[in-house]
């Protein structure tokens, strides 16, 4: 699907952006600098002894992730094999660099994962170690915890092995252009395998019952002039691929803490039974009934994006992902370990450079599969991490939501009293949240007597960028 992209006027409006982000920024605390003391540390960290002994550097590892991106977590490599394939995925070595205890550790607590502000990042480490000596860049050795997984010619995970080493990647391709390698069938042989294994994991998803919204992103973009744009695009198909080793990981990850009965697991809980029906009882009534004899996460991928009803059923869904966070384990398992929209057990192990919890998920996942004790530091502190990691995801989702509504806000800023075609997502009390047709902005709008799922014309009366709010009246 091509970008879609909704520009903020120029001058005035995008100065006033500028200054809504900032106060955002402040609204929210969010960190500025490292301190001397953080920067120091970092600046003589080195990989902590003693170093890997097993040495992949002849392994043809690849990165792949968006375009300028310095912080590179993870690589890959995929080979044949008979009756299947060999999955190397190779892991930043972030734990080599943060001394338990010291000043970077203690700040990446605070901070607990890498935030994306609209006018910049706020890195979870410093940056020497997590675009430097930490990140896997083309042409240099680094120190890496290497997944390798020995895979079936259906997708299915037949042996793991995890082990530091040290790797080298070969190439960093963005996104854009390994889908174009894969698509002219040019380029390293990992990609074309990368998309065979990509396609039979998703089959193995679809088999175990996962489910996803996979709904358009809206993201916040800069434009060569130094303003702002809102964009609308889908995934690529080899984002998705990609993903899918991700998954493969955190899923073989929570299998051996499980084991192990210790580590730190992502869970979310199933819909309850109240929740499907009321889900389903909206599928009946937007004309797209949910039977019986399909599963919901196959109901969802056969939706038509581009179907008003399908854009307000997908509203409706998001009522069934829910409830996801962090549960630590040490000695009993949980009641409920399933992350529910993977329909398994899953761990985050593969980001440390950009989120905190995955440094705890790689020591404890290799000390489990090496047969050694989890290191005391690790084991002592995983209960804390949950509430860590939940502060952390809030103060994301906040500045993400806060960031939107002003962006939008200043691309609309100069459209008061046009007229908009949207679509009805919702209703409640009288107010219908409706999503625009373009620029794909959701609102709530006040409209007695609306439908979710109909098409309705509004009329922009007010935008203000301080504050990211717009008002919209029907003009049906």
């Amino acid at each position: 699907m091509p970008a879609r992209r909704a520009h903020v006027a120029p001058s005035a409006a995008q100065g006033e952006l500028a200054a809504a982000l900032a106060a955002i920024r402040d609204t929210l605390a969010l960190p500025v600098d490292f301190s001397s003391g953080v920067l120091a540390e970092a600046e003589s960290a080195r990989v902590a002894t003693p170093p890997p002994t097993t040495d992949l550097r002849g392994i043809d590892f690849v990165t792949i992730d968006p375009a300028g991106s310095q912080d590179l977590d993870q690589a890959l490599h995929l080979a044949r094999r008979a009756g299947g394939y060999v999955v190397h995925y190779a892991i930043a070595d972030v734990p080599g660099f943060v001394r338990p205890g010291g000043a970077v550790d203690f700040e990446a607590r605070e901070r607990g994962q890498t935030l994306y502000a609209a006018d910049g990042r706020v890195p979870l480490h410093p940056l020497v170690l997590s675009e430097d000596r930490a990140s896997l860049l083309p042409g240099v050795d680094r120190s890496a915890y290497v997944w390798s997984f020995d895979v079936d010619d259906s997708g299915a995970v037949e042996r793991t092995r995890l082990e530091r080493a040290l790797v080298r990647s070969r190439a960093r391709l963005s996104y854009e252009a390994a889908q174009a390698r894969i698509d002219a069938g040019d380029g390293y042989a990992s990609l074309g395998l990368l998309r065979e294994v990509g396609l039979l994991r998703i089959e193995q998803e679809r088999a175990r019952g996962g489910a996803s919204l996979s709904a358009p992103d809206e993201e916040i973009v800069r434009t060569p002039d130094g303003g702002y744009a809102l964009e609308q695009r889908r995934p690529l198909p080899v984002e998705e691929w990609n993903a899918q080793l991700s998954l493969m990981t955190g899923m073989s990850a929570a299998q051996l803490m499980l084991e192990a009965r210790v580590g730190i697991l992502r869970t979310m809980p199933k819909p309850g039974v109240d929740e499907i029906d009321a889900f389903r009882t909206q599928t009946v009534a937007l004309g797209r009934p949910w039977h019986e004899s399909i599963g919901y996460g196959e109901y969802l991928r056969g939706l038509d994006r581009e179907d008003p009803a399908c854009l307000a059923i997908m509203q409706a869904a998001s009522g069934l992902f829910r409830g996801a966070g962090y549960e630590a384990m040490d000695g009993a398992a949980p009641a409920d370990p399933v992350q529910s929209a993977l329909a398994a057990p899953y761990a985050h192990v593969t980001a440390p450079l950009r989120r905190l919890v995955d440094r705890w998920g790689l020591v404890v996942s290799e000390a489990i599969n090496a047969g050694r004790e989890v290191p005391h530091w690790a084991r002592a502190t995983l209960h804390e991490l949950p509430s860590l990691m939940g502060a952390s995801s809030r103060r994301a989702a906040q500045l993400d939501a806060a960031s939107i509504a002003r962006v939008e806000a200043a691309v609309l800023s100069g459209r008061i009293g046009e007229r908009f075609n949207a679509t009805v997502l919702a209703v409640r009390n009288g107010n219908a949240t409706i999503q625009l047709a373009e620029p794909a902005v959701t609102v709530v709008c006040p409209a007695p007597g609306a439908r979710a799922g109909e098409r309705m014309p509004v009329v922009l009366e007010h935008a203000d960028i301080a504050s990211g709010s717009l008002r919209f009246r029907s003009a049906g």
